[in-house]
């Protein structure tokens, strides 16, 4: 099992999120954005968080225009899987991989610690750890992650189940308390809170760990 992590000026979380599926069973090749193609063999590309090129112009309008970017989503069109976490979900829709957009939050203020999250569908290899319904803590870190998306735009999101997460107690204003949704062929997964932060048990937490474990039973068994 092959995965990669994409590393932006600005990324602060992508040896995080390379220790989780590091932990989970995968071998990860780190990318830099600068590269124009993603390393031969990888399963899952992994966007993570940080503040890319500082945040300029827009949370992740920037790394969005990158070579590895192109790469990304010719990766994502082709079914490949990958998951954005925080500013990596900034990225994924500035790509327009996935909908919507993240504003600024509600309460204009950055907001750093652990949530509740609900989890809506099981129905996915990111959620399959889980059982719908289950409320799991993830810690949060963001300042833009008020996500929004127009009336029919929720509408599909709801009508393909493809809400991943939802707050429990909505922290940023986000439409619908949404935390993390899929793309429409589910292999793709954006969210705000971070997972890889929650992967192991001296950081005060493993609620996260089981995103990463049920990724690597599917790339196993495939």
């Amino acid at each position: 099992m092959r995965a990669a992590v994409i590393v932006f000026p600005g990324s602060n979380c992508d040896r995080d999120l390379a220790v989780a599926f590091e932990q989970a069973g995968f071998q990860v090749d780190m990318v830099w954005h600068k590269d124009a193609a993603l390393p031969d063999g990888v399963d899952i590309v992994g966007v993570p968080g940080g503040f890319s090129y500082g945040d300029y112009l827009r949370c992740g309008a920037i790394a969005a225009q990158s070579p590895i970017c192109k790469a990304v989503v010719n990766h994502t069109e082709r079914g490949g899987y990958a998951v954005g976490i925080c500013n990596g979900f900034q990225v994924l829709t500035e790509t327009g991989i996935l909908p919507g957009a993240l504003l600024r939050n509600a309460g204009l203020k950055y907001i750093c610690k652990t949530v509740g999250l609900k989890v809506e569908t099981s129905d996915s290899v990111f959620t399959g750890g889980y059982n719908a319904g289950d409320v799991i803590g993830i810690p949060i870190a963001h300042h833009d992650g008020n996500y929004f998306a127009d009336d029919a735009t929720l509408a599909v999101l709801r009508d393909q189940d493809r809400i991943a997460f939802t707050y429990t107690e909505n922290p940023n204003g986000s439409v619908g308390d949404i935390a993390g949704i899929l793309s429409e062929n589910r292999r793709v997964l954006g969210m705000m809170p971070h997972p890889e932060r929650a992967a192991d048990q001296g950081h005060g937490g493993t609620d996260g760990a089981a995103l990463f474990r049920a990724l690597s039973g599917v790339f196993e068994a495939a």
